[in-house]
């Protein structure tokens, strides 16, 4: 009777163990969930909503495993700044008062290596919409669900990955803060960082990577940024139809630790129709094209696991040819599209194009005098008109090729 009873206990006990070793596993849709949520209000940069996320990735951090790496034995490096009133201007880190304090959270993995792999992604979005919103009904909940919640799902997802399983290299992973109000948290990190910067081997930065499409389209920036990233790349693609661009500077993370001649990648899948707007929620992510980029950036870190540390390239500063405009056309542009021409990824209501019909989808071919062939031959032609403009766009829908009139 003892020994049926003694029996019995493990049982129940093991099955236990089972039961909470479930209940503690956490996938990338929980993750993005949780952040996207309306509870969180848009986890704008200082509010208290960052600080319930920033709690919240501080805990899977630690059930992941990850040791702080923040100030003072914590997760947490906070840094406050007051706004810019001058948008050109660089932000000034001070404390005080009329400042904001945001919140970068980061784990570690210390495998004793001479080189340590970052990987980062930013956490923070608009909150309830402000400057960056391409929302114009007004004020609204920004749940942030392809940017960024995915990338730090996929990040959280790496880290349990890469723990105890790929140990050539130290791992440092960065939730960044104020991405949003000008990559505020990766900056800050940059010229304070936790970690002796001189073994930084290369950063990875996962930005809106939740939305990867039917012929699996991936962008893929900072590849001239280390000779070897070409050649890693391809030779670990699963399948995916690379879209590769050289320059190390771009509107995210990864720009601040190419700017410390750190070798970077920004991965990403492209813009759509609910960027900064309050519909880009965690129902509309792929989810299974999200674990295959997780896979392949695994892939990736494996292969260069064993091999000496990357030697820095400087690129070109694409950013310093782009021209600059006194007005708008009011769409999303593909910047995946390598066709001939600017293929249109959302249209604004109650903009130029809106008001000339254009559609999603439709690729502009020529814009006043100038045929367009490419995202930057798109942008030259803008850039001469003012308000008050009026000109003929061509555009190509589905090979029928329509002219109509635009008023700037």
């Amino acid at each position: 009777m003892l020994r049926n009873q003694i029996f019995l206990y493990i049982f129940f006990a093991v099955l236990l163990s089972c039961k909470q070793e479930k209940e503690v596993a956490v996938s990338m849709q929980d993750d993005v969930v949780f952040l996207a949520k309306d509870s969180l209000m848009g986890r704008e940069t200082g509010t208290p909503y960052e600080i319930q996320a920033a709690d919240y990735l501080q805990g899977r951090m630690k059930q992941i495993g990850l040791a702080p790496k923040g100030n003072k034995g914590t997760y947490f490096q906070t840094f406050s700044f007051k706004p810019k009133k001058d948008p050109h201007s660089e932000v000034q880190f001070v404390a005080g008062d009329s400042t904001i304090t945001g919140t970068n959270v980061i784990g570690y993995v210390d495998n004793k290596a001479d080189k340590t792999v970052i990987i980062g992604a930013h956490y923070d979005h608009l909150g309830m919409g402000g400057e960056g919103s391409l929302y114009a009904d007004g004020e609204a909940i920004h749940n942030g669900a392809d940017d960024n919640a995915s990338g730090v799902a996929v990040l959280l997802d790496l880290a349990k990955k890469l723990k105890d399983s790929v140990t050539g290299s130290n791992y440092l992973f960065i939730a960044f803060s104020g991405e949003e109000m000008g990559l505020l948290g990766s900056n800050y990190f940059s010229k304070n960082p936790t970690i002796d910067l001189k073994k930084a081997n290369y950063m990875i930065n996962m930005d809106m990577v939740g939305r990867l499409r039917e012929d699996k389209t991936l962008s893929i920036s900072g590849t001239g940024t280390a000779p070897i990233w070409n050649q890693v790349l391809n030779a670990n693609n699963p399948g995916f139809k690379l879209v590769l661009s050289e320059s190390g500077v771009g509107p995210s993370d990864h720009t601040s630790f190419y700017l410390q001649d750190i070798p970077v990648l920004h991965f990403f899948t492209g813009q759509h129709e609910d960027y900064h707007k309050p519909s880009d929620d965690s129902d509309k992510l792929n989810y299974k094209g999200m674990e295959m980029i997780s896979d392949y950036i695994l892939d990736v870190i494996t292969d260069l696991d064993d091999a000496a540390k990357l030697s820095f390239r400087e690129t070109k500063n694409e950013s310093e040819d782009t021209p600059r405009f006194k007005v708008a056309l009011g769409v999303m542009p593909d910047y995946l599209f390598d066709g001939k021409g600017m293929r249109i990824d959302g249209v604004t209501k109650g903009k130029p194009a809106a008001a000339a019909g254009l559609q999603k989808g439709d690729v502009v071919v020529k814009l006043g005098d100038s045929t367009v062939v490419d995202m930057m031959s798109y942008m030259r032609a803008l850039s001469v008109f003012e308000e008050g403009n009026e000109t003929e766009v061509t555009v190509d829908r589905n090979g029928e090729k329509i002219t109509t009139k635009i008023t700037f």
